[in-house]
């Protein structure tokens, strides 16, 4: 008898609490809602989580604000969303290197994608090559072989050693028989374009997305974009399908929140960053800083990432047996 009502009590105090949980919910969000950027202020990343964060917000009766965490390839920024509480008021946006990259370097030991719950996928974004306007490159052709001609002599900028960028000039040099100096500078794009700016370099692979300000205003130049698909917003700039390279590489975004939020939460924020993605506002904004807004909610991105993940670790294990990278 003892143990029944022992049973009951505690199903009761089950019930009163979940009863207590779905109340709270009903007034969710009731403060202001954290979004954690993994990269660095300035870069392609932290302006896009920004501007689609603002145009959210107002969908809410409370602020949400973006908080830069970077280090480690954002394995630092992850590591503090996954280890956040599941309550709807911490969120972060990931891309290709919080997917792939950390996960396959075992950069975070504690990293488990089942600690996470994916809410959107908003943009993806090819990576590119870029120089400065003065340059003697006029065409992905002419720095291929400017690097083969003096192999380890051209300087060229990436973000994280080990990260995508660095796999894809892996890739590139691979594939077009040249050999690059590669600069690391960890941190998203800002410190990239500090480096072309200030010739410390003779290129830079990143997005296009990335050095928008500096492509709209002439300073730089873009050389190919790693895609088969032709840029809407940067016509002039050919792909590396129409430039006969079989290397299409690129990153993402994606909105994630600690795995255990409430549904109720998610269907919230996923309804927030909907309305904000639809928005004329951020569709012709996105549509002048050369990335493609592509939107999968949160029944499909799950599934996607994990397709994703799967294929390029295969990628990079193979290239890992050929001796072209280490992991």
């Amino acid at each position: 008898m003892y143990k029944n009502n022992k049973a009951m009590l505690t199903l009761a105090g089950a019930v009163a609490l979940s009863s207590i949980s779905a109340a709270a919910l009903a007034d969710y969000p009731e403060r202001d809602i954290r979004v954690i950027v993994p990269w660095g202020a300035g870069g392609g990343t932290d302006g896009i989580v920004r501007k689609l964060t603002t145009i959210a917000e107002d969908s809410l009766d409370v602020s949400m604000y973006a908080e830069n965490i970077e280090g480690g390839v954002s394995a630092t920024g992850i590591g503090q969303l996954m280890s956040s509480r599941a309550d709807g008021y911490t969120i972060g946006a990931l891309t290709y290197d919080s997917l792939v990259t950390v996960p396959w370097q075992g950069m975070l030991p504690s990293y488990d994608v089942d600690k996470l719950k994916l809410i959107a996928r908003v943009t993806s974004e090819p990576d590119a090559i870029v120089v400065d306007a003065d340059s003697d490159y006029q065409s992905i052709h002419d720095l291929i072989e400017a690097a083969k001609a003096d192999p380890g002599e051209v300087r060229i900028a990436i973000q994280n050693l080990g990260g995508r960028i660095h796999l894809a000039i892996l890739q590139f040099q691979e594939l077009t028989d040249t050999e690059f100096r590669i600069i690391s500078y960890p941190g998203g794009a800002a410190p990239q374009k500090e480096a072309i700016l200030s010739d410390e370099v003779d290129v830079a692979l990143t997005s296009l997305g990335d050095f928008s300000n500096l492509l709209d205003d002439g300073t730089v130049r873009g050389l190919v974009e790693f895609s088969d698909t032709q840029n809407p917003t940067y016509p002039d700039v050919p792909t590396t399908a129409d430039e006969g390279i079989d290397l299409q590489i690129g990153s993402f975004i994606v909105f994630a929140a600690p795995a255990d939020t409430p549904e109720e939460a998610i269907a919230t924020l996923e309804n927030a960053y909907k309305t904000a993605y639809d928005s004329d506002e951020f569709q012709e904004w996105v549509a002048n800083v050369g990335v493609t807004p592509n939107w999968l909610g949160t029944d499909e991105v799950t599934p996607w990432a994990e397709q994703t993940a799967e294929s390029l670790f295969s990628e990079m294990d193979a290239l890992v047996e050929a001796g072209v990278m280490s992991k």
